[in-house]
């Protein structure tokens, strides 16, 4: 793999109590994606709002940074992408969004989700694309471009679509199993993280197999992949927890991981090398979550969450040194 690799901690740059992004928030920034854009970085997240019956629904806005990510200089004044209807994929939300340049436009890949009766929810992966330079989102349609399937049944999200040699690559996790602790308690899921390609981001050819090893465990959910190419490898950044009692106890809660490939393939994962632990104390010692790597400036840059899922905002690492 090369030398280890060292993240430099900026701290957390954007606490959504700060900005009243969408009427009703409930204070949250889940999953903070960056798209660089000409003189600012544009960093779209899912925020909280609670429906007409006290339930949460999720939303995506957006904080726009200067060049020094330092700097907070303007902010989405409504929801970036509407929800779906009355029994559709996303209609109680849309969490995450992964965005990404294709010519001169923006598409956004979506993770939209559902309310089920047995089991909490349920997710598919939806496709969408900007004509305002990535303020508001389009639909290409009301259903998702990747669901459950014969091999992978249960749901399917948090895509991260990258292009490497003229293909589209996307990374994504899919769900194994529903598990539950006890009669009393609701049941969790359990995911893992798979891969499938596209020249048109229509058609998905998926690999049914998972392709981070497991750390905790056959029952480890790993979550939000992001991938980047550094010379000759790749580079992937995703976060895992274990299945059960994992929302209030911070030893089985998210912690961030890292593993590498030459071919996109086979994955060599190496924690301790690459990832990222909690801090001594505050907003991200309990808890590291949702994280997304992305170039900027000649610098490689990590986003990501802490604790309660991204309640407090989220905060921003730079590499210092590594492969």
């Amino acid at each position: 793999m090369g030398l280890p690799m060292k993240w430099r901690r900026l701290g957390r740059i954007f606490n959504p109590e700060s900005i009243p992004l969408v009427e009703g928030q409930c204070g949250y920034a889940q999953s903070p994606q960056a798209l660089v854009c000409d003189g600012f970085v544009r960093i779209y997240f899912s925020t909280r709002v609670r429906d007409r019956h006290g339930m949460f629904v999720s939303h995506v806005a957006y904080v726009d940074f200067d060049p020094g990510l330092g700097r907070i200089i303007d902010h989405s004044r409504g929801p970036v992408i509407r929800l779906g209807p009355l029994g559709s994929f996303d209609e109680h939300g849309i969490f995450p969004m992964n965005v990404l340049r294709v010519g001169d436009e923006i598409h956004a890949f979506t993770t939209g989700w559902s309310r089920r009766r047995s089991v909490a929810v349920d997710a598919a992966i939806g496709w969408a694309r900007s004509h305002d330079g990535g303020r508001t989102f389009e639909k290409f349609g009301e259903g998702p471009i990747l669901a459950a399937s014969l091999d992978q049944p249960f749901l399917v999200g948090d895509a991260f679509v990258a292009r490497f040699d003229d293909r589209f690559h996307m990374w994504y996790i899919h769900g194994t199993k529903w598990i539950q602790a006890s009669p009393e308690q609701q049941p969790d899921r359990v995911y893992k993280i798979a891969h499938a390609s596209s020249a048109d981001c229509i058609d998905w050819k998926r690999s049914s197999r998972s392709l981070v090893a497991d750390r905790l465990g056959a029952d480890e959910c790993q979550a939000l992949p992001t991938v980047v190419r550094l010379g000759d490898r790749y580079h992937m950044w995703f976060c895992y927890r274990h299945a059960t009692d994992f929302r209030t106890n911070p030893a089985r809660g998210y912690r961030i991981g890292h593993a590498s490939s030459a071919d996109m393939v086979s994955w060599q994962r190496d924690d301790d090398e690459g990832g990222l632990a909690p801090s001594p104390d505050g907003w991200d010692s309990e808890m590291l979550c949702y994280p997304h790597a992305f170039h900027h400036a000649g610098r490689l840059y990590l986003l990501y969450n802490g604790n309660e899922f991204g309640r407090f905002g989220f905060g921003l690492a730079v590499l210092e040194q590594g492969s």
